[in-house]
């Protein structure tokens, strides 16, 4: 019996199928960068009738090229390289990123525009006690306060706040008073889910549980969107996020300067430059912080007021 079947063979269904057999084992998000990127590096050689994919090393120097000019950081043209690197190798074709003339295009780009990366505004205590003051009385208030004064406490990540379930509190009473943690399940340094319990604050879990009879939820999402009527929908995505802390930030009239530098990152940045400045060492705020590498704290206490 003959088969009929056609392989498509094309670049953006070898994208399509690569990220099928990824799904499961990557994040969420660096399978929505592989793909963006990728599929940006497609058009490139569309356009310009390159082979994509097993594409040459001459393709991906004048993708960088390409990429310069759209005012890119570096850090997103090297995300952008790296995940041409990653398609190619999962596909077992030869890697074109480690040709010595990708390397060489890669130096200029660096000289060209540096390899600083953008710094988020860090908040400290002082700044979230600023926005905490503020009136709280609508149901999103509550869940802001909640969730900004979490984000702090843990030096969560955004996506890691709004990976939290209700079921991940656990409430234990001790010698001391009783004990208040969520547990994480998954964090980008535990990609593997061994799992990490987070102590809070007496005022953060206050402000957690004044949040939860608010908005009358006993199981599922911790953090969830509010429409315009005040109705409780989905999980909050990790892109909310950011928009939240700016919008804080405006109502606590904070200068336009430092409301642009605001990021998912802010309170995770504000809360470790508060641990420097109080004496806490390097291995301790690496611990709390869940980061891996010294020299990414370093970055992010090097304007710590100590």
């Amino acid at each position: 019996m003959v088969n009929n079947m056609i392989i498509d063979n094309t670049p953006s269904s070898i994208l399509s199928n690569t990220l099928k057999r990824l799904d499961g084992a990557y994040a969420h998000a660096t399978l929505r960068a592989y793909r963006t990127d990728f599929a940006t590096f497609i058009a490139h050689c569309e356009m310009n009738s390159l082979e994509c994919i097993p594409a040459t090393p001459e393709a991906v120097s004048s993708y960088i090229n390409a990429l310069v000019t759209k005012d890119l950081k570096s850090a997103s043209i090297r995300r952008a390289i790296a995940g041409i690197s990653t398609i190619h190798r999962l596909n077992r074709f030869p890697d074109p990123t480690k040709d010595p003339e990708v390397t060489i295009e890669m130096r200029r780009m660096h000289r060209q525009l540096g390899r600083a990366s953008h710094q988020a505004q860090g908040i400290n205590k002082d700044l979230l006690e600023k926005m905490i003051t503020l009136e709280h009385t609508s149901l999103r208030d509550i869940r802001n306060r909640a969730l900004i004064l979490l984000a702090y406490d843990t030096l969560c990540r955004r996506s890691e706040l709004t990976s939290l379930n209700i079921e991940d509190i656990k409430r234990s009473n001790t010698d001391k008073g009783q004990l208040y943690r969520i547990l994480l399940k998954r964090s980008k340094t535990d990609q593997d889910g061994l799992g990490r319990w987070l102590t809070v604050s007496e005022k953060t879990a206050e402000a957690i549980d004044c949040w939860l009879a608010a908005a009358k939820i006993t199981s599922g999402s911790l953090f969830r969107g509010i429409n315009n009527s005040g109705a409780i929908g989905d999980r909050l995505r990790a892109n909310h996020i950011n928009r939240i802390y700016k919008r804080l930030a405006q109502r606590a009239n904070l200068s336009t300067d430092f409301i642009q530098g605001v990021s998912g990152h802010s309170f995770r940045v504000g809360a470790a430059q508060d641990l420097l400045a109080s004496g806490a060492s390097l291995p301790i705020i690496m611990k709390l912080g869940r980061w891996n590498k010294s020299d990414t704290v370093m970055r992010y206490v090097e304007q710590a007021n100590i």
